[in-house]
């Protein structure tokens, strides 16, 4: 049975409306090809349950927030919003004592740390690199993520140096973008310049690419590819705009066949490479078409998947397997190896 008559069948999925030809675009690339597995990520960044999936005890691998919610830049696409539910650690001692607890009491597996940026879209991790350094010393099972936003070599080795093992960023493929959405002034150069200084560490790096970033429109993503698929990065992570975080009028929606078409593009130009499709993404039917978009094109991992996606991978016969952390980190395991909560189709 064609995908599209085989996938008209979910009952998640009966009222969804999908693109034939990117759906026989997707099916023909397949043909032949090995199924991938699929790993469907459900950290503890919100409350997740699905008809399929449930999700893990409250702070397994939470995010941590150095500015709490300030940010310099307060973009468009954000206005701070992401922040607001990362938990606060504005000095070192906060971090160290709010991890320690998490270890001892709800059993932590790792966490993110984060937080706004300056004006320049710069986060200033340096007094917080000693903790990580003994967190590490006292806890080597310990993941930990930071989201590094623009930096120079120097920096990057800091954190190689101090046990970070996980480091993503934003790549932006427009300069309108970063000028306009961002208001910022910076080249696009200064991002694959980041990229290339992370990628000289011994580091996980797992750069991500928001697609309609430009106020919805597809604008700078191909460009963004091509700079992600000149290093070796260990995955790449693909979200999608979310309109209801900016001002309202500001933003439309990217159609989910547009998203799809960059699924298609990513697959392709990182064939050998983890695409993986990242928390952010608009919600309801939008998420569980853009769901079953990746699990077509052949992503590698999902975060908070919509109901029906389980339903997606069975169908078209990908293996899957579910991991309570970050779909950035792969908590110690190689990534088509089973953490030991695998599902075959």
């Amino acid at each position: 049975m064609a995908w599209l008559d085989a996938i008209a069948e979910i009952e998640d999925l009966e009222d969804a409306e999908f693109d034939e030809t990117l759906v026989r675009q997707f099916e023909s690339a397949a043909d032949g090809r090995e199924p991938r597995l699929i790993r469907f990520s459900t950290p503890t960044f919100k409350e997740y349950e699905t008809t399929e999936l449930s999700g893990c005890s409250k702070n397994s691998f939470p995010a941590f927030s150095i500015t709490a919610g300030a940010c310099g830049l307060n973009c468009d696409h954000c206005q701070k919003k992401i922040l607001e539910p990362m938990i606060a650690a504005t000095n070192p001692e906060m971090l160290d004592q709010k991890a320690r607890q998490l270890i001892e009491f709800q059993g932590l597996n790792g966490f993110l740390l984060s937080g706004g940026s300056n004006k320049r879209n710069e986060i200033n991790y340096t007094r917080y690199l000693p903790v990580v350094e003994k967190l590490k010393s006292d806890f080597p099972d310990l993941r930990i993520a930071v989201h590094s936003a623009l930096m120079k070599e120097q920096q990057a080795k800091a954190m190689e140096s101090a046990g970070v093992d996980t480091v993503m960023m934003d790549v932006i493929g427009a300069a309108e973008t970063i000028q306009q959405v961002y208001k910022l002034d910076r080249p696009v150069a200064d991002f694959e310049e980041t990229l290339a200084a992370l990628c000289s560490t011994s580091m996980e790096v797992t750069p991500h690419i928001v697609i309609g970033l430009h106020y919805g429109q597809i604008l700078g993503e191909a460009n963004a590819l091509d700079i992600v698929s000149r290093y070796d990065v260990t995955a790449l992570v693909l979200v999608v705009i979310m309109p209801f975080y900016a001002k309202p009028g500001t933003f439309v929606t990217p159609s989910t066949t547009d998203v799809g078409n960059i699924f298609y593009e990513a697959r392709k130009r990182l064939p050998d490479k983890q695409v993986l499709l990242g928390c952010a993404r608009p919600p309801g039917m939008h998420k569980r078409v853009t769901d079953a978009y990746a699990i077509m094109a052949g992503l590698d991992g999902i975060a908070f998947p919509a109901d029906g996606a389980v339903s997606v991978a069975h169908t078209i016969g990908r293996p899957f397997e579910q991991a309570h952390s970050c779909c950035s980190i792969k908590l110690g395991s190689e990534f088509n190896k089973s953490l030991g909560r695998s599902f075959a189709a």
